[in-house]
């Protein structure tokens, strides 16, 4: 797909509130560490929904995302490892996310249950130190949403991205393994509604949306006749190019 330049487009930024997203992400590491530390061992061998991983590269990309944002030492040294590797029209993160399985998929999996506990509060609490002249500057790379080529800030990387990746990783290993997926209107919630929030900005028309389940909730905008009725989850996974949509549903949102 041809990237379109859009350069006249604002970076894009977060819309939740620093300690807002810092609240989801401290939460959303601790709930992924619970996942991974539930896993049995015929688990990390399982096929997931992200093409070519296994239960196992998954947790290792995760692991590695969530060292990288431990720290700017690690950040600099696997975004170094990954520019080496680059490939001729790859976006660089793909190549960070290959090099972070290559990585880290050599632990064991008892180290990575180990790995993942112990980097989820490192990784929480450096974020949340990031100041915000920092958060307000423009990432170099541009990333393709939607066929565009659009720019994001720092922030929107940390205060959402950073988090919206596990959460969708967590739901990848439930579906992959049949575990209990753990909802809450709390945490799952106000991430869906960041997300839907996002998406309605993106498509920009009139809809009416209802989602179910414990991270579900409605949302309207202007007036139309057609009534978008799934469930939370489902929505999320359709968004994020997990699985098929139709309409608005195939405006895509980062995750």
């Amino acid at each position: 797909m041809t990237a379109v330049e859009q350069p006249a487009v604002a970076s894009r930024r977060a819309t939740l509130t620093h300690p807002d997203a810092m609240r989801l992400a401290r939460d959303e590491y601790l709930r992924f560490a619970d996942a991974v530390a539930a896993l049995d061992g015929d688990d990390w061998t399982t096929p997931t929904e992200c093409t070519g991983w296994t239960v196992h590269d998954l947790v290792a990309h995760v692991v590695g995302m969530s060292t990288m944002a431990s720290s700017p030492l690690e950040n600099v040294r696997q975004t170094r490892a990954a520019r080496k590797r680059l490939r001729p029209g790859q976006q660089l993160v793909d190549a960070v996310t290959a090099y972070q399985v290559e990585r880290f998929g050599q632990q064991t999996t008892d180290q990575l249950v180990r790995s993942m506990a112990a980097i989820a509060p490192k990784a929480a609490a450096a974020r949340s130190r990031i100041p915000a002249l920092l958060r307000n500057r423009t990432i170099p790379e541009r990333q393709l949403v939607n066929g565009a080529a659009e720019r994001w800030t720092i922030g929107y990387a940390i205060d959402t991205i950073l988090t919206r990746d596990p959460w969708m990783h967590r739901i990848d290993l439930a579906r992959a393994t049949g575990h209990v997926l753990v909802l809450t209107e709390e945490h799952d919630g106000a991430i869906v509604a960041d997300v839907v929030q996002e998406w309605a900005a993106r498509h920009g028309m009139p809809y009416n949306l209802r989602l179910t389940g414990a991270a579900g909730g409605q949302w309207h905008c202007g007036t139309t006749d057609e009534r978008l009725d799934l469930d939370a989850v489902e929505f999320c996974r359709i968004v994020a190019g997990r699985a098929e949509g139709a309409g608005l549903l195939t405006i895509q949102v980062p995750f």
